[in-house]
């Protein structure tokens, strides 16, 4: 019989199974035990984490009741790049918790010498794979740039070393997708922004952000040999370490025609908040093959809530998604999930509506790297709608839309034409 009981912590961080007690997930404000199909065996790359300041809730066995355990901790689970979290941790904050850093917690459980996490593969693809990078060979490569007087490549070379960026690792060992950051700034202020945060929150950013405008010569250089050297090469626009590349659209155009002066090969992509629909148009007509947009709901109300977007509106997000899809461009959804609230019911008709009306030929499954119950406040979710559960919204979708793709990784070209 499979019966995956609680994984928690103790004081001095010691990670340990609790015999006696099942594991439970929580989305939102329902707490449940674990369905045995939403557990997988914990991934290689996840991290444990030990959860301070909160303790967790759990079903005890020989009561037959779920209860906190507080004398504990909670740990949860990060699961690595191309799988999807099913529902978050289950615990309840001690008086003055602090917010939990930029993560996503997924619940664990143990059972007969294995660790089990409440997640599915949505990407097999191993891009963002970081356990098969020769260290020593990528220091070797980025050795070659350094007299190189490109400031966009002494800034990936930060990435790559210090914040482990696997576009920025990709781009040095000449594989996948090389990133292309372009602007410092950004007209929305996401509360989950990795690389900008206000003075005083309470959420502590986990990178730098890009600190100068590159030239259009700069970027095309990188991304003519990352061209050159990759097999069905990806150049994106729109990368974790900088603002809005839509604000540096010029740059971006000019970029574009340098690069298919030299070559046709290669896809030349963004990931963006579309906020600005002229400037996509002005990129798709400059040979832009491919787009992802940024959302955490379809509903603008909880998108404002999220995105806190400065001179635009969710319609003009909609307005560009259109114009490039009437370009042909190959349209995703960067689309991150949050148990409790991607799956509510009215927020999945929503989604129906969107994706009928829009064209969108991807949904990458992203999880939200949020603090769970600090999210629910900030978007003021009131918990009044039916929850389907995540993999059943995965599944209605392919149902109804069987054209529509899954991932979690930017596809080339090669790929959807």
């Amino acid at each position: 019989m499979f019966n995956p009981v609680l994984v928690v912590a103790d004081s001095k961080q010691n990670i340990f199974d609790l015999p006696g007690f099942y594991a439970c997930g929580q989305a939102g404000e329902k707490v449940s035990l674990l369905p045995r199909e939403d557990l997988i065996p914990l991934p290689p790359g996840s991290k444990l984490f030990f959860l301070p300041d909160r303790y967790p809730v759990v079903f005890n066995i020989h009561k037959r009741s779920y209860e906190g355990l507080r004398n504990l901790y909670p740990v949860a689970a990060f699961v690595p790049p191309g799988y999807t979290g099913l529902s978050c941790a289950a615990y309840k904050e001690r008086k003055g918790a602090r917010t939990l850093p930029l993560f996503s917690y997924a619940p664990v459980a143990y059972h007969k010498g294995t660790y089990y996490v409440s997640a599915v593969r949505v990407d097999r693809r191993k891009n963002h794979d970081m356990r098969s990078v020769d260290w020593e060979i990528l220091r070797r490569k980025i050795r070659m740039f350094k007299n190189t007087k490109n400031h966009l490549i002494k800034h990936l070379t930060d990435c790559a070393l210090t914040n482990f960026c696997p576009n920025a690792v990709n781009f040095f060992l000449g594989k996948y997708e090389c990133p292309l950051p372009v602007s410092p700034y950004c007209n929305a202020r996401c509360i989950g922004c990795i690389s900008f945060q206000p003075r005083g929150s309470s959420v502590l950013k986990t990178q730098s952000r890009l600190a100068f405008v590159p030239t259009a010569e700069e970027i095309a250089g990188i991304a003519l040999m990352h061209i050159k050297a990759a097999s069905s090469p990806m150049v994106s626009f729109g990368q974790g370490c900088e603002g809005e590349p839509l604000l540096e659209a010029n740059i971006v155009r000019e970029a574009i025609r340098l690069i298919r002066i030299k070559t046709s090969r290669g896809t030349i992509h963004m990931n963006t908040n579309a906020s600005l629909t002229a400037q996509v148009q002005a990129l798709c007509e400059a040979g832009l093959d491919s787009m992802r947009v940024s959302l955490n709901s379809v509903r603008e109300k909880f998108y404002r809530r999220y995105y806190l977007p400065r001179g635009y509106t969710f319609a003009d997000v909609c307005n560009s998604i259109a114009v490039a899809k009437r370009y042909k461009k190959f349209v995703s959804l960067n689309y991150l999930v949050m148990p409790g609230f991607t799956d509510r019911e009215d927020e999945f008709d929503e989604l129906v509506r969107f994706i009928q009306s829009t064209g969108i030929d991807m949904i990458q499954w992203r999880n939200l790297n949020y603090d769970p119950r600090r999210y629910f406040k900030r978007l003021k979710v009131c918990h009044n709608s039916g929850l389907l559960g995540i993999r059943t919204v995965m599944q209605r979708l392919r149902d109804r839309f069987p054209g529509l793709r899954y991932g979690y990784f930017n596809v080339p070209k090669e790929k959807f034409l």
